[in-house]
């Protein structure tokens, strides 16, 4: 693959990318927009305004006629894409093939999963405050379209999205508001997985005796909190065998013992990294 500093001229006015509404004046910030929003991305992006801003704003009338039967003649939106990525030679194939199973994934979603797609993407990478402030706006732009009468996917949608917001809470150790999510998730469509995490959560927010007697109300769920204290146990024998583990009892070693120093070295570096795990979850 071909790499190039600027592909093209710069636009004297730019492109509005359909569903985005983000301005883009030249191919590379074309190419940025379609690869960091593709969970976002329909098959509105194929139309004749935009290859006329290709041929004509930025001088690439080649590759505008190569994309020409793509949009005619029904071709897919993943192809459409990697077409554009790969002439302007941005990103290389690896970064080219992620954006193109995003799009493979993303046919046929609303923009409601779409979205959803990419917040959960944030959760992934430990961005909760991030990932809570979309969950938000995304569950306001449910109700709205409600209001609106619009077409709304299935309710499991909505619950899916309030589970990952538990998640989320649960990323920031804020388990009373994971619960609380996890319990709308559950009240939306009924599954186990989201009754189970709600569980979970009240484990982690109560004390052993609240959570006793929570669970006690719960007669017709004891199978349940019985499979939940088999699954913490086995997380926990795990957790026994973990390097990290492993550490935090030598650095009790070292605290109690003559190596001082080592402990507090130890800990110093264990602080830096949480400071900086914390940074990066918060960081837009």
């Amino acid at each position: 693959m071909r790499a190039s500093i600027c592909v093209g001229e710069y636009a004297t006015t730019p492109y509005y990318v359909l569903g985005l509404e983000l301005p883009v004046y030249c191919m590379e910030e074309l190419c940025y927009c379609l690869k960091e929003n593709a969970f976002l991305l329909d098959v509105s992006l194929m139309n004749d305004a935009l290859m006329e801003w290709i041929g004509d704003g930025c001088g690439l009338g080649v590759l505008a006629r190569e994309l020409y039967p793509l949009v005619h003649k029904q071709g897919s939106l993943s192809a459409f894409v990697c077409m554009i990525l790969e002439y302007v030679g941005l990103y290389d194939t690896t970064a080219i093939h992620e954006v193109e199973q995003v799009l493979k994934q993303g046919a046929g979603l609303s923009n409601i999963e779409k979205r959803k797609s990419q917040i959960d993407y944030l959760v992934k990478k430990k961005k909760y405050d991030m990932a809570l402030r979309g969950y938000d706006a995304l569950l306001s732009k449910w109700q709205q379209l409600e209001r609106e009468g619009q077409g709304m996917p299935a309710a499991r949608v909505r619950a899916a999205i309030l589970h990952n917001k538990g998640v989320a809470f649960t990323g920031l150790m804020l388990y009373g508001q994971a619960a609380d999510a996890f319990w709308l998730a559950q009240e939306t469509y009924n599954s186990e997985s989201h009754f189970m995490a709600f569980l979970a959560a009240k484990r982690m927010e109560l004390s052993e005796e609240e959570y006793i007697a929570f669970a006690a109300e719960m007669a017709n769920s004891y199978d349940m909190t019985l499979a939940l204290e088999k699954q913490i146990e086995s997380l926990q024998g795990e957790w026994q065998e973990h390097e990290d583990y492993q550490r935090l009892q030598l650095r009790n070693e070292w605290k109690e013992g003559s190596s001082k120093q080592k402990y507090y070295e130890e800990s110093e570096r264990w602080t830096l990294g949480l400071k900086n795990s914390y940074r990066n979850s918060v960081l837009e």
